[in-house]
Order: C-alpha cells, then structure tokens, then sequence
C-alpha cells in the first residue's frame, strides 16, 4: 500500500513540475499611446516569439486597467488574431511598422474562432480588456510609442 501511494505522489509531482516547466514567461514593459487627448500608459506583456504569440493572453479569467500584451512579429506581417481559449473580452489595436494605429477591433468575443485582422500588414498586435480603447480614447490613427516602432511623427 504504502510503496503505491509514493508512486502517485511521485507522478503527481512530476506532472504538477512539468506544467510550470511549459508556463510560458512573457518579459513586460511600458507602452505609450500618444493620442488627441493625451498620452495613455500601458504596462504590457511582450509576446516576441512563435511560444509566447500562440499562448497570448489564453486561459486568463482577467485583465486589469492599464495592463495588455503586445504581440511584436519583428516585420510586417498580416496577422490574424482570434478568441480560441480566451475567458475575457479584448480591444485588439493592428499596429503598423511606424507605430501607428491600423485597426480596432472592440469587445473581441471569449471563445470565438472567427479571424479578427487589419487587412494589411502590420508589425504588432496589441490586446487590452475589452472596452479599455473607448473608455481611454484611442482610435485608429493614434500612435504607439514603443522601441519596435519607427518613423513617428
């Protein structure tokens, strides 16, 4: 009896151990939104490479004021977002190469596998909580300050 309870606590721990093995780290920095009403600061998430992208903000069950993540493909790049896995409802701001703002997309629904894409090319997608674009007055045009971004304005 005893030597089967020590083989499952000793698979359980291996199992719990792998998962934080898989956790996905994403480093965080500030972005700044330059707006017509003001500039707007966001402490984001940086999703750089192909893991973090395909993780993105999946499985989280909030997303504070303030907080978002910004997905940096490192070129223009058609890029097409959706809602698979996702709890929350996002603002999806389409960023060009030169930071400025392409295309919103408010409120994308939790769940839904429907694509969600600028159009065009850009160099990153950037998701907050869903409604933090309206209720911080961004719109399309507006730029974003952040180092990946060139030729602003």
């Amino acid at each position: 009896m005893f030597q089967k309870s020590a083989f499952v606590l000793l698979v359980s721990i291996f199992m719990i151990s792998s998962s934080f093995a898989d956790e996905v780290i994403f480093e965080k920095d500030t972005v700044i939104i330059n707006t017509k009403n003001g500039a707007v600061s966001f402490e984001m998430e940086i999703a750089s490479d192909y893991e973090q992208r395909k993780q993105g903000l999946m499985y989280r069950t909030e997303l504070a004021d303030g907080k978002g993540m910004l997905f940096d493909y490192g070129f223009p790049y058609e890029a097409a977002m959706w809602m698979k896995n996702t709890l929350i409802p996002l603002d999806m701001l389409f960023v060009r190469s030169d930071g400025k703002i392409a295309y919103i997309h408010h409120r994308a629904i939790p769940g839904d596998l429907t694509a969600i894409s600028a159009g065009e090319p850009v160099r990153a997608v950037i998701e907050l909580a869903g409604g933090q674009a309206k209720a911080k007055k961004i719109k399309v045009g507006d730029y974003v300050d952040y180092e990946i971004f060139t030729n602003r304005p």
